[in-house]
């Protein structure tokens, strides 16, 4: 081990070659680790973990290090952190470290209203330090109060350009299977919206990512007025909370033992923990509700969020808690192609191409069903319909056999609904203005994932009268 360590440590050496092929000299490095091995951060470490006692706290994170000093008075703060970062100067020194000066900032963090654009004043070789409203540390962004807004809208702008990336692998009738949208929305969305996720979800901005559960419609072909709650479900992906919980729970355990910096924060009564503002929710409450909660420390954290998650569905009354009884790690028909398995999720949750859903949407004329029903819903398909009831009812929903697939992609309702309110559209093209034809198509479909198919049909509909075969060329295409 000795050895390895000291064949990292010397005899190391560097070049140079330009464009034109041309090597510089060979120089030597007398100090320093190379970049990127996995014994560089804990060899750096053990080599400053003597840093002397100061008056501030010491935060390290690998070759990344923070000074912290708390007073109500600016000139104590100032005079505090000039005077132990002279300590800290003389002994990297000491080190041969080479502090970077260039990237060595001051920052106030306060909810004083009346000072919003004071600076701090903080010396170092006899050099005013910069001083950065918004420093960032280790990718998020610190704003003065500590309310995450410019780390939130900057990740929702990320988040905006993944679900748009994600929307292109899969439409409602075409694309991707649901197995690999479900790993490219963990892989893409879900590792960006939850990093550092126990420092900012509780802040009062965290609305601002909710783009987000667009990539759990796009995995489940479900239409935007589907409830939000039933998209984790059907994706097999803990809600957004939960996961952000199941993240926070082990960093409140590690924090009880002896010696951590919040021991001795989260032992005391929650009572006695003084907050200034009541929306603020600082991590030390929330660590203490959350392990007050899991009874069993030895259990692990991911356990415990999805035990919290199955106590929750369990609670719930819908049709979807009776086609979907458990929330396991893959729900029933993950694996159907993508048409099959998104008509069937719109069967699950009621909110699909069906009469009554159409005619709220102003796409149908009446919510009569074909059948001569009065009113055509999920129910009345599913239990009723002498036309499109599948194999079964509802029993063959929730087993999921060849005939269910078979009926999804020929027999159910959804697979003629547009093509009637299309049909119905273009027999009225010669009646009504073109203006008023194209104020009939629904926003809440424009942005569905069919958004290119829509903007089809609406463009043919504005062009009928001066290009009328376009009409039959576009729905030609839209019925393929």
């Amino acid at each position: 081990m000795v050895y390895m360590i000291m064949e990292m440590v010397v005899n190391h050496s560097f070049t140079l070659t330009t464009g034109n092929g041309q090597w510089s000299r060979l120089p030597r490095l007398k100090n320093g680790v190379p970049q990127g091995s996995v014994l560089a951060p804990l060899l750096f470490n053990i080599y400053i973990s003597d840093l002397p006692t100061t008056v501030f706290r010491k935060y390290a994170y690998a070759d990344d290090l923070e000074i912290m000093h708390a007073d109500g008075d600016w000139q104590a703060v100032e005079g505090v952190l000039t005077k132990d970062m002279a300590t800290v100067g003389e002994y990297l020194q000491t080190l041969k470290v080479k502090l970077s000066t260039t990237k060595t900032v001051s920052a106030a963090f306060h909810l004083n209203n009346m000072e919003p654009k004071r600076e701090l004043k903080v010396n170092f070789n006899n050099e005013t330090m910069s001083f950065r409203c918004e420093p960032n540390y280790l990718g998020v962004t610190l704003d003065r109060s500590l309310t995450y807004r410019q780390y939130l809208e900057s990740l929702r702008k990320k988040l905006t350009s993944r679900v748009a990336l994600l929307r292109q692998l899969a439409g409602s009738g075409w694309g991707a299977g649901a197995t690999t949208l479900r790993t490219a929305t963990l892989a893409l969305v879900h590792s960006t919206a939850e990093y550092c996720a126990p420092v900012w979800c509780r802040s009062a901005h965290t609305r601002l990512i909710d783009p987000a559960i667009n990539a759990l419609r796009i995995v489940t072909g479900c239409l935007r007025p589907t409830p939000a709650d039933n998209l984790p479900i059907l994706a097999s992906i803990q809600p957004a909370e939960l996961r952000r919980n199941g993240a926070t729970l082990p960093l409140g355990r590690r924090a009880m033992e002896p010696g951590h910096l919040f021991h001795s924060a989260l032992t005391r009564p929650s009572s006695a923990v003084a907050r200034r503002l009541k929306s603020r929710h600082p991590f030390v409450p929330a660590a203490q509700q959350l392990i007050s909660f899991s009874d069993n420390s030895n259990i692990r954290a991911a356990q415990w969020a999805d035990h919290q998650w199955n106590a929750e569905w369990a609670d719930n009354l819908t049709r979807l808690r009776t086609l979907i009884p458990d929330t396991g790690a893959h729900t029933p028909g993950l694996t159907f192609p993508r048409r099959a398995w998104v008509r069937l999720n719109r069967l699950r949750t009621g909110v699909g191409r069906f009469r009554s859903c159409l005619y709220k949407w102003g796409m149908a004329s009446s919510v009569a069903s074909e059948c001569g029903a009065e009113e055509q819903t999920v129910d009345h398909v599913v239990l009723q319909c002498p036309i499109h009831r599948p194999p079964h009812g509802l029993h063959g929903l929730t087993v999921l056999g060849d005939e269910i697939t078979e009926w999804l992609l020929n027999t159910c309702p959804e697979s003629s609904a547009v093509k009637q309110w299309i049909k119905e559209e273009l027999a009225q093209t010669k009646e009504e203005p073109v203006v008023e034809r194209t104020r009939k198509i629904p926003p809440v479909l424009i942005m569905s994932p069919n958004f290119t198919r829509w903007k089809l049909v609406r463009r043919t509909l504005v062009d009928f009268q001066r290009k009328s075969h376009c009409c039959q060329d576009s729905f030609m295409y839209f019925s393929k």
